[in-house]
This record gives C-alpha cells, sequence and structure tokens, in this order.
C-alpha cells in the first residue's frame, strides 16, 4: 500500500490553490503530496471572476481586466467605476495548466485521475480507497462537496447558485467590451432572485449567462430561453456559440468546519470557502488556501482550523432573508449599487470592513427584513 504525507481528494480550484500555496512556501519540499480526481482537468470548464485593488500571484492568468461595471434592475440603470478595484477573469484551463506546469517541476507531488470511493480517519494515519487502489496517508484535504449534509438540516438554508452561460460571437459589434454587466436584475424574476450576465471580451464576443440565487434548479430549456431571449432584446439576430458553460455553487452558512477531524479537512465548497452571500470562490479561497497552509507550519490537528467571524453571521442573515424572501434579491442589491460607494460594497464583500464601514453598507439594505432576521436567529440562540 503506497504512503503519502497529504492526499487531496478531488482536485479542484481549492486543492490545486493549496498544493499552489505549498509549493511557494518552500516549507512542503520533504513532503509527498498525491492529488486525486475523476477529471484530468483538461477543458476549459469554468471561468472564474474576482475583484481586486492589488495585483496577485494570478496575475499572469488574468484574460480581461475590467475597471467599469453596470448594475441595473427594472428600474434604473447606473455605470459604476470600479477603481481602485479592477474585475478581473480567469479561465479554467488557463489555471489547470499554470498549475500542472508547477507541479511538473516537483518530483514530491502526484497527480493520479482515478475515481475516489472513500477515505477515513484512522486516528494515526488515514485511508483513501478509489477505484484503482487504497492508499494510507498522514492527512487528507477532502474537495468533494456532499449536498446531503445541508440538506438533511434545517438550521442553516441552502441557496444555490446556478447558472447557464454561452460564449457568443456576433457579426457586428454590439458590446461594450470595457464594460460588463455585473448584474442585470431587469429580466422577469418570477418571485426568485434573476440576472442576467455578461463579460465582454470584445466588441462581438461575450458570454452572457443566465443566473439564479434560488433553492431549485430549473430544466435546460429555461436558462436557454432566457438567453435567447435576452440576446434578441439586445438587437442580436446573427451570432454564433463558440462553447458554454454551466454550475451550480452552494450558498450557506451551513458549519462544515464541524465535519473536519484530527485528520481530515473539508476544503473548497466542501468547507465552507464559498463566499455565501455571493457564491464568489476565487478569492475567498486563495485566502483559504493561505490560512490553511500557515496553519499546517504550526498545527496538525485539523479540528482547529476555523474561527467564526463577524462576516460568517452577516452571510447567515443574508442567506435567511433570500432563502425566506427570494424574490428580494433584487431589491436587496438594487440598494446597495444604485447610490452606495463602491469601493465601500467591495471591501465588504471582501471581507476587510471596520464595524463602522460595515454598519454604513448594512443600514441601506432593506431594514426590516434584515432586522426580522437578526431577531430571529438571537432568539433561536437564547432559546437552544
Amino acid at each position: 500500500m503506497q504512503h503519502f504525507n497529504y492526499i487531496f481528494t478531488g482536485s479542484g480550484l481549492s486543492a490545486m490553490m493549496t498544493v499552489y500555496e505549498m509549493v511557494l512556501s518552500g516549507q512542503f519540499a520533504d513532503k509527498t503530496i498525491l492529488m486525486l480526481d475523476v477529471d484530468a482537468k483538461k477543458t476549459n470548464d469554468r471561468t472564474w471572476c474576482f475583484w481586486d485593488n492589488k495585483s496577485t500571484e494570478y496575475e499572469h492568468l488574468i484574460a480581461k481586466k475590467w475597471h467599469t461595471a453596470l448594475f441595473a434592475d427594472e428600474n434604473f440603470s447606473r455605470k459604476f467605476e470600479m477603481k481602485p478595484y479592477s474585475y478581473n477573469m480567469i479561465r479554467g484551463l488557463d489555471f489547470y495548466d499554470s498549475i500542472f506546469k508547477t507541479i511538473a517541476n516537483h518530483k514530491n507531488i502526484v497527480f493520479k485521475t482515478e475515481k475516489i470511493e472513500s477515505f477515513t480517519d484512522e486516528n494515526q494515519f488515514c485511508l483513501v480507497e478509489t477505484n484503482v487502489e487504497t492508499y494510507k496517508c498522514d492527512k487528507v484535504f477532502n474537495s468533494i462537496f456532499d449536498p446531503k449534509k445541508v440538506l438533511e438540516q434545517t438550521k442553516y438554508p441552502l441557496l444555490q447558485q446556478h447558472f447557464i452561460g454561452w460564449f457568443i460571437k456576433t457579426n457586428k459589434p454590439v458590446f461594450d467590451e470595457n464594460c460588463p454587466s455585473f448584474m442585470d436584475f431587469s429580466v422577469e424574476q418570477r418571485g426568485n432572485t434573476r440576472f442576467m450576465y455578461i463579460l465582454p471580451t470584445s466588441p462581438t464576443e461575450a458570454l452572457v449567462e443566465y443566473t439564479l440565487f434560488s433553492k431549485d434548479l430549473l430544466k435546460d430549456e429555461e436558462y436557454e430561453a432566457e438567453i435567447k431571449k435576452y440576446i434578441k432584446d439586445l438587437g442580436i439576430n446573427d451570432f454564433e456559440i463558440t462553447d458554454t458553460e454551466r454550475g451550480n455553487i452552494p450558498m450557506t452558512c451551513f458549519p462544515f468546519w464541524k465535519q473536519n477531524t484530527k485528520n481530515i479537512v473539508n476544503i473548497g465548497s466542501a468547507g465552507g470557502w464559498t463566499k455565501a452571500s455571493t457564491g464568489f470562490t476565487f478569492k475567498n479561497t486563495s485566502k483559504n488556501a493561505k490560512k490553511l497552509v500557515s496553519f499546517l507550519t504550526k498545527e496538525t490537528d485539523f479540528r482547529n482550523f476555523f474561527k467564526k467571524d463577524k462576516f460568517w453571521f452577516y452571510d447567515l442573515i443574508f442567506i435567511d432573508v433570500l432563502y425566506k424572501n427570494n424574490e428580494v434579491g433584487s431589491r436587496v442589491f438594487a440598494s446597495l449599487f444604485k447610490i452606495g460607494q463602491t469601493e465601500l460594497i467591495f471591501k465588504f464583500l471582501d471581507q476587510e470592513t471596520s464595524f463602522w464601514e460595515d454598519l454604513q453598507v448594512m443600514l441601506k439594505c432593506p431594514t426590516i427584513l434584515f432586522t426580522k432576521a437578526v431577531f430571529r436567529r438571537l432568539f433561536e440562540r437564547i432559546g437552544s
């Protein structure tokens, strides 16, 4: 039975970022690392976007940057300057290729295309079983999301950010390549939080994505019908679909860290690394990967890896509001972007604000709905 120091069950964004941070730290060259995934990561299966006000270690992978964006609903539209932030796009395949290129220079890191069947913490070591063989290791980093754990309870509601997007190419200039549509709520809401998301990469090319924050998924034809209608409303009659993407991102404050054991840590969506209130993953995952690698240099018990903070509670209240009143999403986001200070909003969403700055953002939201949600949580805690 082969033994490794660390095994990653699932090798998506969180696993790759964590391994990359291990390499950058220079402190794990003597550790053997096995990355397992049924997917070889050879296709451009997703697009990641994030805002930032400084350069990152992934700067060389950014395919497009924007400094202006559009927010709209049925009543108004607003173009806003993002400075000092920029909105950045990274293609999945570019990210995978870059990480694999780094891994290739480190003989202690191995990637295998195998399906994970199970993994267990045996106290002194862990066992990981795949469809090919069984491995032994000291620590497991699990990024395989199991929705059953969330759906089997009711204390922490689960919303899903689900979408289908078309990469389209038109026969004439249509798009403002310098201004993505960050959220366009002018589409019919139908009792949900629904918006179009457009990332233009040239005057004739863009990703047009139909997105919902809601409990239930739609049939494929429903997403596609809305995309077709939106494209037609833009005055586009002649276009080709060059690629497609789809996704379903869990939005929940479920305490995934309680599932950690001494030797198994849940990462990525399986560890609650997705920003619950927005569904954004890239930057939040980067922050958590850095924290985890730093933790590894000091501690060995994964049950100690996580500390709740005020932003976890803010996200909990936000999810509570949208879960009970899914139709108010457009109104909530409009209250922030209609007249809000954009720089402060992005700083808040990045979890970098002071309590005074938090209040400035929160007071722009529908007060009654959020106040009720806060009191529900407080009474629940008192009664428990």
